[in-house]
């Protein structure tokens, strides 16, 4: 698949949008990309430049074949401008160098881009030295910033872009996403993405100890109501409560294990029928244990109740 088929794939309506307003001269000079990391921003943004200095555009696409897309893909334009923290913020020195930069004319064109990293970490000086700018910009000029974080945007230069959002990719584009980039396991990132569907949130939670120790711990309980076996009510009290402790991480409980039986469930669906029917009540138990923790019903006391529910049904 090339990168137009996964762009449209990965962000349709961005696609569109972009692409429409390069092909009716719509094009804002500044473009604020905003949405959860892994969502493909940083690929646009690339994809959207090249429209700008490709020399063999068809049907109004980038060829990604001459020299200039080339350049583009691989980060070495000369008229192409990245700015990226230096540590944990974004200073007002860089802002500062951009400007002499951007004073200068194009080495091989009029036009220049800059494409601002991390946005976000922007500290207050470098922000407003920004915004003095965004208020006067060069002609031919282009700059497209990228956050994952809009809130710590200045409202100021909000309102001087052209905001871009960027969704939450669809379940199956996550999975592979997880797969190929974090190299996380089939069954790992599609746990991952049944609990969040965020690129960032669940490269996060695979790196807590906390849920890699509770995802076991579901696990185990998993296996003793699979099983009818007795222990499971011991383990409620012995295990389970003194890892799940907040209300944010008992209702990760109940979700993985509605996690863990739709996943068995699906692998027995037309084979097993007694079991599909266990699994079936036991997704069933997790989704109404979520609803007894909304109405503040204690944590031991439903995954007690799920428990005898299953075993002595």
């Amino acid at each position: 698949m090339n990168e137009k088929d996964t762009l449209r794939n990965l962000q349709p309506i961005v696609f569109r949008q972009l692409q429409n307003s390069f092909e009716h001269g719509r094009l804002a000079h500044a473009y604020l990309f905003e949405g959860d990391s892994g969502t493909g921003k940083e690929m646009m943004a690339l994809w959207f430049i090249k429209h700008l200095f490709c020399l063999d555009l068809k049907d109004n696409q980038p060829c990604e074949k001459c020299n200039n897309c080339l350049r583009i893909s691989q980060k070495e334009h000369p008229d192409v401008i990245e700015v990226l923290p230096e540590g944990q913020l974004i200073k007002v020195d860089q802002i500062r160098e951009l400007q002499k930069e951007l004073a200068k004319s194009g080495f091989e064109s009029n036009k220049k881009v800059v494409l601002i990293h991390q946005a976000e970490k922007m500290n207050v000086n470098s922000a407003n030295s920004l915004l003095k700018f965004l208020e006067e910009p060069p002609k031919d000029f282009m700059i497209i910033l990228m956050t994952s974080a809009l809130g710590k945007i200045l409202p100021t230069i909000q309102s001087r872009s052209q905001i871009i959002h960027f969704q939450g990719l669809a379940k199956k584009h996550l999975i592979q996403q997880l797969q190929t980039q974090e190299n996380f396991s089939v069954e790992s990132a599609s746990l991952l993405v049944d609990l969040t569907n965020s690129y960032q949130k669940a490269v996060e939670l695979s790196n807590d100890e906390w849920f890699n120790e509770a995802k076991e711990t579901v696990m185990q309980w998993f296996r003793y109501l699979e099983k009818d076996d007795p222990q499971g009510f011991v383990y409620v009290q012995k295990k389970l409560v003194k890892i799940f402790k907040e209300k944010n991480q008992q209702r990760l409980a109940f979700e993985m294990l509605g996690y863990f039986s739709k996943s068995q469930r699906n692998q027995v669906l037309n084979d097993d029928r007694a079991m599909t029917e266990k699994y079936n009540r036991l997704l069933a138990e997790s989704l109404k244990a979520i609803q007894k923790l909304e109405a503040n019903v204690a944590f031991q006391s439903i995954a007690e109740q799920i428990t005898l529910h299953v075993i002595f049904k």
